[in-house]
């Protein structure tokens, strides 16, 4: 099967061609940052060329909402690595983040935080904490598909699909080997979310019977991410999906001691981005005194992914003898601690003194010492028979009683289908309800073929046609039932492709 190279040999510096990069210089501490980040880089001889693009701030407020402009997609896909600093995104008038934006237009799969420990240094609870999180970065609820239903429900669609999870279940055991990592985590709720997150926690089990040699667990997301923040260093690559991993990649930045030190990249198959995960901080923009420290940790990863991972090192070491010989700005300054308290070109002049030499008690960086490439296959979909056997009818109804809503439902004479259940709110009102359960405007009434057998433990369904859908909610329409929205129930290879109702 072909696969996608998504990360060049780290062993080899030896780049006869410069790689050109699309710099960002972003808003707010932005351009400060990303000038004390290219000092370095060029300093320490890494083999790029930036070639500067315009998105964020003033881009939004001359009318483009997106915040970025076609020609800046050109650079982007014509150059395939992005370097950005933080942006700023003007409150209200609708204007979308271009974080999301460029993860999802560009296919940027795999959000990759790696966090360590800088104790003593940078105050921390954990100084034997090394953990990389892997955020699944295009779907999950951050698909940001939403409906206002009725006028009590919102909704939003969680969206988890195979070759989503394929590719980020896959990176992470391809990283994990790339990079000598021992072990995997995978954090879900499919106690809860059985299809959803049952889906991912799926793939992970298959993909990780490929890696005998990597140590493999799940945890239930909500002790996992206490056991995190409790005792990080017994965890080394995490993976979960996009809104799991939103929160967990900054409770690990922030126990590490500060959010303001964390680089991410964002992979994709053709493209990667690379950025500081901190906010563009205007109220300090221009005064020469922000934590570059961020954004020269991305970097520090966009050279290992184009395969200037000597050249990584050498900066990483450099950066950290300097955390290590107390020259620190503001933000992580302490009496007694630090040595000198320094501007942001201060640090990068500082980082550039060093380059070439390697802590004395931090660990020294060893990318270079990473072999191979990372690799995902291309998705092949195995085909599985879909049949349809019922539907979910979805209706805004403002009374009280189940009984009431239940009684006429079953009372509606449609084409070979009947009501099995309704539910409200996940909790099965009808039939045989609890009286306790608070009911809104939202009920969910489930039709399935007349012959189903439905008082088992786990109920057996017969094929329906999609015109006995289209009759049924037709006669419902006939009947004056607001209908708010459907689904069709499936099974597939014979297996249920639905929920059942909490209670059913």
């Amino acid at each position: 099967m072909k696969a996608n190279v998504i990360r060049k040999k780290s062993t080899n510096d030896e780049t006869n061609k410069a790689v050109k990069v699309a710099v960002a210089k972003g808003d707010g501490i932005g351009p400060e940052i990303m000038d004390a980040t290219l000092r370095i880089l060029e300093a320490a001889g890494a083999n790029i060329e930036p070639e500067y693009i315009e998105v964020g701030e003033q881009v939004y407020l001359s009318g483009n909402s997106a915040g970025i402009t076609q020609d800046t997609w050109e650079i982007i896909n014509r150059n395939k690595i992005i370097l950005k600093a933080p942006i700023t995104t003007p409150q209200g008038k609708g204007y979308k983040s271009l974080n999301v934006t460029m993860r999802k237009s560009l296919g940027l799969f795999a959000n990759v935080r790696p966090v360590s420990a800088l104790h003593p240094y940078v105050e921390t609870n954990f100084p034997n904490m090394d953990v990389v999180v892997i955020r699944e970065n295009e779907e999950d609820l951050y698909a940001g598909i939403e409906h206002q239903q009725t006028q009590d429900v919102v909704q939003c669609l969680k969206l988890i699909t195979r070759p989503g999870c394929e590719k980020i279940v896959r990176y992470a055991f391809e990283y994990a080997k790339v990079y000598g990592r021992k072990k995997v985590t995978c954090m879900v709720k499919d106690n809860i979310m059985k299809l959803t997150d049952g889906l991912f926690h799926q793939v992970f089990k298959e993909i990780a019977l490929e890696y005998p040699d990597i140590q493999n667990e799940t945890q239930i997301i909500d002790i996992g991410a206490a056991r995190l923040a409790a005792n990080p260093q017994n965890y080394d690559v995490v993976v979960t999906s996009n809104l799991y991993g939103d929160i967990i990649s900054d409770i690990v930045a922030e126990i590490a001691g500060s959010v303001g030190m964390a680089g991410s990249a964002n992979i994709g198959t053709n493209v990667a981005m690379f950025e500081a995960i901190h906010g563009s901080a205007p109220d300090i923009a221009g005064e020469n005194m922000a934590n570059p420290s961020g954004l020269i940790n991305a970097a520090v990863s966009m050279l290992a992914h184009v395969g200037q991972s000597l050249t990584a090192d050498t900066i990483k070491n450099a950066w950290l003898a300097t955390i290590e010989e107390g020259y620190h700005t503001a933000d992580i300054y302490k009496e007694g601690v630090s040595k000198r308290k320094v501007s942001t070109s201060e640090f990068a002049e500082q980082v550039i003194s060093r380059l070439g030499r390697t802590p004395e008690i931090l660990p020294t960086s060893y990318l270079s010492k990473g072999t191979g490439t990372i690799t995902i296959p291309k998705y092949s979909r195995k085909v599985e028979k879909k049949e349809l056997v019922g539907v979910d009818v979805f209706i805004d109804w403002k009374g009280s009683n189940p009984q009431e809503i239940g009684q006429a439902l079953s009372a509606i004479d449609s084409f070979k289908l009947k009501l099995k259940m309704i539910t409200n709110r996940g909790v099965k009102v009808f039939p045989n309800g609890m009286k306790e359960t608070y009911c809104t405007d939202h009920w969910r009434c489930r039709f399935v073929a007349q012959n189903a057998q439905i008082k088992r433990a786990e109920p057996v369904y017969e094929q329906v046609e999609f015109e006995q859908v289209v009759a049924l909610l037709s006669k419902l329409h006939n009947e004056d039932f607001d209908i708010i929205k459907t689904e069709n129930l499936y099974e597939f290879d014979g297996k249920r492709g639905f929920s059942l109702g909490q209670g059913e």
